[in-house]
């Protein structure tokens, strides 16, 4: 099952989570973009790749800058060691594709489609 499909089937709890995340990652007393970069070092640390993936997307997408995402990817590494490297090194990875696509005018895509995204 796809994310569209599973998000028509459970419409009223996909739909809340989405108001969640749109009402969580929106600029207030903390910048909407370190929110974001906030959740990128949550789901790192959980080692959910979607969600790396997503957030590192939505951060880029947030006019998060490279030494933002570095200076965050190194708390990773603080919190969770040899795995949190692990991690930030695919978050960073994505970034680099991201960045890539960008310069190269192809379509950011998700490998896989995720609850982040």
């Amino acid at each position: 099952m796809d994310l569209k499909e599973w998000r028509k089937k459970t419409a009223k709890t996909s739909g809340a989570l989405v108001r969640m995340r749109q009402q969580s990652y929106s600029d207030g007393a903390l910048p909407g973009k370190h929110k974001l970069l906030m959740a990128l070092a949550i789901s790192a640390i959980i080692k959910c790749e979607p969600c790396v993936k997503g957030y590192v997307k939505l951060a880029y997408e947030n006019g998060v800058t490279e030494e933002e995402l570095l200076e965050t990817l190194d708390v990773v590494m603080t919190m969770g060691g040899c795995p949190g490297e692990e991690w930030s090194m695919i978050a960073y990875d994505y970034w680099k594709k991201i960045n890539n696509d960008n310069e190269s005018n192809t379509k950011i895509n998700n490998d896989k489609e995720g609850c982040c995204d």
